[in-house]
């Protein structure tokens, strides 16, 4: 499911996205941090923390905080699947 959450958080009345706007990166992103936030916390889901974030600060900052963990995941990923010079090598 495919939906076009557009969750922000304020800030001194600077608005700024919690999720990133391309919905295949913002599902990338949840599925790295979804099992971990549920062990983390067991009585609660990652559903239910998304839709929180909609009307709490508390849980906009915590959600905000769970993306920049992911999107740092997906960055070292990226970067462990270069190789040592940086240019993906083409076999002839």
């Amino acid at each position: 499911m495919q939906s076009k959450e557009r969750l922000g958080m304020s800030a001194n009345g600077v608005r700024q996205p919690i999720l990133p706007d391309d919905p295949h990166r913002r599902l990338s992103y949840e599925s790295l941090i979804r099992a971990d936030y549920e062990r983390c916390r067991p009585d609660d889901s990652f559903e239910d923390l998304k839709r929180r974030a909609r009307f709490s600060k508390e849980d906009q900052g915590l959600l905000r905080d769970w993306m920049a963990i992911a999107a740092e995941w997906a960055r070292q990923q990226q970067k462990d699947a270069m190789p040592e010079n940086g240019r993906l090598s083409i076999a002839a």
